[in-house]
Formats: C-alpha cells, sequence, structure tokens
C-alpha cells in the first residue's frame, strides 16, 4: 500500500477542526420507511437531480486531495441505486492513494446480493442499521422491511469477511427492552452494537419526545448488570465505545442530544443533488454541484474552502414538543444517515 503525501491545503475550518470524514449520500431513496427517519409516504428527487457518479468520484477525489481519509457511502439505502457497484469499485481504486477507508451503512436488505462484490472492491467494514430482533417489531419500525432477509444478509456479509457494527436507535417503549438482547446477539456474533439516540430530524412517524431515551440513562442501566470498561477506540465517527467484559464485545454509544461530540467534529456529508452540509444539525451547505458544473476543480475547490469558512460550532437539536416543527425540516434520508 503507497503512502500518499500530506496534503498541501487540508481542509481545516474556522474552529480549527480538521475535516478528514466526507459522508456521501448517493441516493435518497430506501426500500424501508423506518418511523423515525422517514414519513410513510414520501416524495423523492427526481433522477435529474441526483449527481452521477463520474460527479461524485470528482468531489470525493477533489476531498481526498485535500486531507480526507475516509468515505462513507450512504443514503436513503444506497445498495439500491442502480449501477452502485461502479461506484464502489472505482472509489475503492483511491484506498491506499490518500483514502485509508471505503465504507458503508446499509439496512442489510441487499447484502446478500452486494457483500462479496464490497470486499472485492476494497471495503472492510460496514455498518448494518438494525432496531429489533422481533420479526413484528421490525416489520413496524421499517413499516415494509422483512427481518429474514437482512439476517440473511448480515451472515453474507461476515461469510464474504466484512466486519459489521450493528447501529440501533434507541427508543423508549419501542425497542429498549432489547438493547440487552441485541448486544448478547451481536456480541456472540463477533460484531459490534451502537447505541444511537434519536435526532430531531424531519416529519416522520414517530413521537420524538415520548420516544426519547437518554443514553446515559442506558449506560448507568447496563452498568448496574455489566463491566463496562471505557475505550481509546476510534473509528473517524463520534461513537464513544466500552468493551462490555462479560461478552467480550465493543458497545458504542453515539449522543447528539443528551451529549454532543461538536468540539471534535471531522465530517462534512455531501447529499445526493450534491450540497455539502456542514454539520447533520444546521442548514450552513454549500453546492458543490454547480460549482463543479459551472466551473470545474477549480471552482470546486473554492467551494470546499467557503465551506470551511461557514461550517458551524455545533447543533442544536432541541427535543420540545412546544415546537411547532422539527430543529432541523429536512428528513435524515436527504443529508444522508
Amino acid at each position: 500500500m503507497s503512502i500518499a503525501a500530506a496534503p498541501a491545503r487540508p481542509l481545516i475550518d474556522r474552529f480549527g477542526r480538521r475535516v478528514s470524514y466526507l459522508r456521501i449520500s448517493v441516493t435518497d431513496r430506501c426500500d424501508f420507511r423506518c418511523v423515525y427517519c422517514m414519513a410513510e409516504e414520501m416524495t423523492f428527487l427526481p433522477k435529474r437531480d441526483v449527481l452521477t457518479f463520474e460527479e461524485i468520484e470528482r468531489i470525493a477525489g477533489a476531498f481526498i486531495e485535500r486531507g480526507t481519509t475516509k468515505i462513507r457511502l450512504t443514503g436513503g439505502e444506497p445498495l439500491v441505486r442502480r449501477g452502485i457497484m461502479d461506484l464502489v469499485e472505482n472509489l475503492g481504486q483511491q484506498v491506499g492513494r490518500g483514502l485509508e477507508e471505503l465504507t458503508l451503512t446499509t439496512n442489510g436488505s441487499q447484502l446478500r446480493k452486494y457483500a462479496e462484490g464490497l470486499f472485492a472492491a476494497g471495503m472492510r467494514r460496514i455498518n448494518v442499521s438494525l432496531d429489533t430482533l422481533d420479526t413484528g417489531r421490525f416489520a413496524s419500525i421499517t413499516r415494509r422491511g422483512r427481518l429474514g432477509e437482512v439476517l440473511d444478509g448480515i451472515e453474507a456479509a461476515q461469510a464474504a469477511g466484512l466486519q459489521i457494527k450493528i447501529n440501533m436507535v434507541a427508543m423508549r417503549g419501542v425497542n429498549d427492552d432489547e438493547i440487552e438482547p441485541m448486544m448478547a446477539w451481536a456480541h456472540g456474533r463477533g460484531m459490534g452494537l451502537t447505541l444511537i439516540e434519536g435526532m430531531p430530524l424531519g416529519e416522520v412517524g414517530l413521537d420524538r419526545v415520548d420516544s426519547y431515551l437518554p443514553l446515559r440513562e442506558m449506560h448507568d442501566q447496563l452498568a448496574r448488570r455489566f463491566t463496562l470498561t471505557r475505550m481509546d477506540k476510534r473509528t473517524g465517527g463520534p461513537a464513544r465505545y466500552v468493551h462490555v467484559a462479560e461478552t467480550g464485545g465493543v458497545l458504542g454509544f453515539i449522543t447528539p442530544m443528551s451529549h454532543n461530540f461538536c468540539e471534535s467534529c471531522n465530517r462534512v456529508r455531501l447529499t445526493a443533488t450534491g450540497q455539502l452540509f456542514l454539520c447533520l444539525g444546521q442548514d450552513d451547505q454549500v453546492n458543490l454541484r454547480d460549482a463543479l458544473r459551472e466551473g470545474g476543480p477549480a471552482a470546486l475547490d473554492v467551494a470546499m474552502d467557503r465551506a470551511m469558512l461557514i461550517k458551524p460550532k455545533g447543533h442544536d437539536f432541541v427535543l420540545d414538543r412546544s415546537r411547532e416543527a422539527p430543529a432541523v425540516a429536512r428528513h435524515m434520508s436527504v443529508t444522508g444517515g
């Protein structure tokens, strides 16, 4: 593996944070309609507004040249986009040439089909979003998913050599009774588990105030039954990790509501239409699609510099029943999970 030279002009925002992690939403479409992520009836983007794979590769290449070392493909569900493996294979060629890791977050529904190809293209770790192991509850949360397909996909991904981390959105009164069983199941199969607090993004089919579960509360509850040892493990994202002595596995906590991680934020998000969002919980954005289409690489470089000047210090997520609208109007699937 070659070692790339340090970027001449790394992407550093006005608070001194270096951006080294790019999340790319390749589509806002998904074959599920998870209650905390989407409305049941969604209007998706016209295909003409979506970045081509060539444009995604050019933007990704520009970020790699400026010091981005990790790229995660997201959605919607990234594996439902037609021809997705062409993009994965082309981006995978950049691993070892400035890019240290190419990875993916998926709902798992398409993993049986794509697992071997993902590994062959250079992926080694993926995240699978899975909030329950109960068939009926899974159908209720996803509104249309089949748990068996996801479990089959996870098995295929592990057989292909991919390391898997399960992402579970913790919801009071919905799946909080499954957190310990999910941890035992994941750790028993050599997978990590990361718990995520729900975030007020878009109008969805869930009462976010009633279902909100502070993960500090869950951490303390687990600590009464398990031996949790804090780890220095870092994967480029916002999770904080503990080792669970009784299971031998790793448990992560992503806590945007109860304890935000903004001071160390190293991430930006590219939407499927080419808008670069500088914070999941703010609307600050720069249009990289228009910059690239109208001005080429030079204009794209200028737009990336402008993005660093407007990246906010942090988000303003608040859960308050008196608010008439969510903190951020766009759905999670628009920005990329």
